[in-house]
């Protein structure tokens, strides 16, 4: 039997370094370590008893140390792809030194297989199965696999998660959940098999404790809510805003938000409105591509029946800018489609777009697709070193594997050339109408005097076309000025980063050329237990 004190070491595994999301260069502008805090984990540790001793250690912001693990009487961890490399790594090293550890997170969830040395597993969504393992721990168990129903856990009952446990000047920006789930089908997407299609929200109370809880730490500035589709459930989400608009207009607007939703945001003015009132400024959204037969295909047919340009400017004109994200390797792509992507992110004024190679994620209608035909890779899911973007086509493409490769690096080439970034920037920046100012915060000073001393060091062009940004950016419209700092920062990341991808991809495309690259072999009838259904 355990005793009720156990000491409980969280380790956030590292992201891979060749990873999109992995804007070094704009935290370091900041004085921040990281993008993002991991909100997962510090939910979990909200779950453990209270009598447990908890310390978190985020290897993307310092250093585990031996001490730190020969501290604990048991080690917790897990994540997401991008973090599997790191999390493998860790399991490992605790198996080498004799430390029980738990391991959970979407990959864990999406390929169990993978992780089989782990000593225990919790897979899916924690609130309604922490009792199990914390029971199960308490009776001496040394092993087990703990799995919630996909998509069925009440987050009402989700706790409030442990911010204390951070160092919050780690951090661009924290995180809080107000939905999990999407009501979409995309066939590409994990997120319908992990969370399901029914979004399931947080009571009003429960998010705006959340913020009180980080307002109280003294916490200022940039809060993601990391929802999978934060519209996913409308009429609920109307019901937050207005208490979320009292909530911010009561503390002066403390807190600026962002967030991830689906391109029908445009299609409902009122709701537009109240997310920039409350102080909403950009969101992402999953464009994939301009390709209609694409989008059909992959069952993203909320992306048709619609002018892109004309959807991006609405959200524009609400004063809320738009990321998003698109891919290159649809099986239904006829012939080149470089061209008419890059017209597309051209038209939209969108800076930061997320290109990336099209991915076969474990649970998904793609793979199972994939697989029914003979076409998915075998080998690829034991190692993860990079995103979608170096580490995609995991399968047999339908069009020649070097038209993909080179569309691929055409299009990163073009958008994120100078000319074309700050181009979009400062069309976007004249689009985008605030109604609420930019509220300074701790440290915006010195990061903007960063800013101008770097950017002069971001390759030929940068800073001439940064500084014509500024001036009719400042002409035109400055209440935009913040935003259009904001994205310029970004630069200094995905400038290089594109650079650098490029440069891989052109190596790829030689090996093909030369014969050298070899297709994998495909995965076999008795592998596919790696893809469940």
């Amino acid at each position: 039997m355990m005793t009720d004190n156990c000491k409980v070491l969280m380790v956030f595994p590292r992201f891979n370094a060749s990873s999109f999301w992995n804007y070094q260069e704009t935290c370091d502008l900041a004085g921040a370590r990281y993008p993002a805090a991991p909100l997962g984990l510090i939910t979990v540790a909200a779950l453990l008893p209270k009598s447990w001793e908890v310390r978190l250690v985020n290897r993307n912001t310092e250093i585990l140390s031996d001490a730190d693990v020969a501290w604990a009487d048991l080690v917790m961890t897990g994540g997401m792809l991008p973090q599997r490399n790191d999390a493998l790594h860790l399991i490992d090293m605790c198996r080498a030194r004799g430390k029980p550890v738990v391991v959970g997170g979407p990959d864990v969830t999406s390929s169990p297989s993978l992780y089989g040395a782990a000593h225990f597993q919790v897979l899916g969504e924690a609130e309604e199965i922490m009792d199990d393992f914390v029971a199960s721990w308490r009776g001496g168990a040394t092993e087990g696999v703990f799995e919630a129903p996909m998509g069925k856990t009440d987050v009402t009952k989700s706790p409030l998660p442990r911010f204390d446990l951070l160092n919050l000047d780690h951090y661009l920006h924290v995180g809080v959940q107000f939905s999990r789930g999407c009501p979409f089908s995309c066939a590409f997407c994990d997120i319908i098999e992990l969370y399901g299609r029914v979004p399931r929200t947080k009571t009003n109370e429960q998010v705006l404790a959340e913020l009180d809880a980080l307002h109280a730490l003294g916490y200022r500035g940039h809060v993601d809510f990391v929802d999978d589709n934060l519209i996913g459930n409308k009429k609920a989400l109307k019901k937050f805003l207005p208490d979320l608009m009292r909530w911010q207009s009561e503390r002066d607007f403390p807190f600026e938000f962002s967030t991830e939703a689906s391109i029908n945001l445009a299609d409902d003015a009122e709701l537009l409105r109240s997310l920039a009132e409350t102080n909403f400024f950009a969101v992402f959204v999953g464009i994939e591509s301009p390709d209609t037969d694409s989008l059909v295909l992959m069952q993203k047919k909320q992306n048709t029946r619609r002018s892109l340009q004309e959807s991006i400017a609405r959200i524009h004109g609400a004063g809320i800018f738009v990321n998003a994200g698109f891919i290159v390797g649809f099986d239904s792509e006829k012939g080149s489609i470089a061209p008419g992507m890059i017209a597309c992110i051209e038209d939209t004024a969108i800076p930061v777009c997320m290109v990336g190679l099209l991915y076969a994620l474990p649970t998904t209608q793609l793979t199972r697709r994939l697989l029914a035909e003979g076409r998915l890779f075998s080998g690829g899911e034991q190692t993860q070193s990079g995103d979608q973007c170096t580490a995609g086509l995991n399968f047999e493409t339908k069009r020649p594997r070097r038209d993909v490769l080179h569309d691929y690096r055409t299009v990163l080439e073009a958008i994120y050339a100078p000319v074309a970034y700050f181009g979009r920037v400062r069309r976007m920046s004249r689009m985008l109408r605030r109604s609420r100012g930019h509220r300074m915060v701790r440290g915006d000073l010195r990061s903007f005097l960063r800013l101008l001393l770097r950017i002069r060091r971001a390759g030929p062009g940068t800073a001439g076309q940064f500084w014509r940004m500024m001036l009719d950016c400042a002409l035109h419209n400055p209440k935009a000025l913040p935003y259009a700092v904001m994205t310029s920062a970004l630069y200094l990341h995905l400038g290089p980063f594109a650079r650098r991808v490029v440069g891989e991809i052109d190596r790829e495309i030689e090996a093909v050329d030369l014969g050298r690259w070899r297709a994998p072999p495909p995965v076999l009838p008795a592998e596919a237990v790696l893809v469940p259904a």
